[in-house]
């Protein structure tokens, strides 16, 4: 990729996804898409997707390794840094019942979205991808899922297309909800524990939190965000899970008698588990309070979120009108029975367990 004589084309592959990049972000501070709550990483798959079916063709092929590379070596670096959000602290702050029903709901919903995918006779690279980011933390789980399924990258992105549709309608609906008094069975804590383990994005977390308790006086905008953390958590082991699962699935179907199929081991997700330990132990260490107080925190999660919006927009520029149309309407009904298994299951789940656990 880096090779003497094609080094070039690589970095101008590179430069033309950051400059999208930059773009991106750019874009993302304008009110109108802020108060939607789009991140970067949204705002820079849509510029993706508008160049794969606009410029993509006028592409120098040479450029493409370029291109390959945000989407493989730029997005695990991403995954891993992506560690410096988090801290243990975060976990015991909420406790067993944000725990335990974060892993219902992350076991839950990646195990019905794959029966589900098979009742629909979808594509398996697909359903596993979809249900992967309606679980655990959307558009991140999804990349981070990517290196592990090693599907192609208009997968990625539909995956994506329809975390960012029903995590962006519970972002308004949550709220709705709340004020019509349909969560009222729920309390404050039930409520926050709700929203942070069944909305799709941080970003849809934060902006339905805040919707529903502007000053966190009741405490439902931090306990969702906390809750919500503690599912970005589990990324690393279901990563793991995942590797092992695919490896036997590959094993059984090219009916290997031998049982053994190569397992591809997420590293990076061990990565982004050691970066959360580091952080903890620099909070300890510091005596903070927030994760935002350790030093130059701020500054590496601006450079984590520049890389996975890069991820982001080079998986939208191999995304075309034509791939959707082949994919059809399946990955988005896959994902509307999971969102309204998030809503119901997620609700009934909240108001047995949080009573019985508190």
């Amino acid at each position: 990729m880096f090779e003497k004589g094609n080094r070039g084309n690589t970095l101008h592959g590179i430069l033309l996804i950051a400059l999208f990049s930059f773009a991106a972000f750019y874009i993302s501070e304008i009110p109108f898409v802020r108060n939607l709550s789009f991140s970067p990483l949204i705002v820079g798959i849509i510029l993706g997707m508008l160049y794969a079916n606009s410029l993509r063709n006028r592409l120098p092929e040479t450029w493409v390794p370029g291109i390959k590379f945000c989407t493989k070596q730029i997005l695990r670096a991403g995954i891993v840094l992506y560690g410096f959000r988090l801290t243990l602290t975060q976990v015991v702050a909420v406790g067993l019942p944000a725990i335990l029903i974060d892993t219902l709901i992350v076991a839950g919903t990646i195990g019905l979205g794959v029966w589900l995918g098979r009742a629909l006779k979808m594509d398996k690279d697909t359903s596993l991808m979809t249900a992967t980011g309606s679980a655990i933390c959307g558009a991140a789980a999804v990349l981070g899922a990517e290196p592990v399924v090693k599907c192609e990258g208009h997968k990625t992105a539909i995956a994506v297309s329809t975390v960012v549709i029903f995590g962006t309608i519970s972002m308004f609906l949550y709220p709705i909800m709340y004020r019509a008094g349909l969560l009222d069975a729920l309390g404050n804590i039930g409520t926050a524990i709700y929203t942070g383990s069944t909305l799709h994005e941080v970003a849809h977390v934060a902006g339905a939190g805040n919707a529903m308790d502007p000053t966190d006086a009741l405490g439902i905008a931090g306990t969702a965000t906390i809750t919500k953390m503690i599912r970005v958590m589990m990324l690393a082991p279901v990563l793991v899970i995942m590797s092992f699962a695919l490896a036997k699935r590959k094993s059984a179907e090219t009916g290997s008698t031998s049982g053994k199929s190569k397992i591809t081991i997420p590293w990076f997700a061990f990565g982004f588990i050691g970066i959360i330990c580091l952080n903890s132990f620099l909070q300890y260490i510091l005596g903070v309070e927030s994760v935002k107080e350790i030093p130059l925190n701020g500054a590496i999660e601006y450079i984590d979120t520049f890389m996975l919006t890069m991820a982001m927009t080079a998986l939208g520029t191999d995304t075309s009108i034509e791939k959707f149309k082949q994919a059809g309407a399946k990955p988005f009904l896959l994902a509307g029975l999971l969102y309204v298994w998030l809503v119901g299951g997620g609700y009934l789940l909240t108001k047995w367990l949080v009573p019985a656990l508190m």
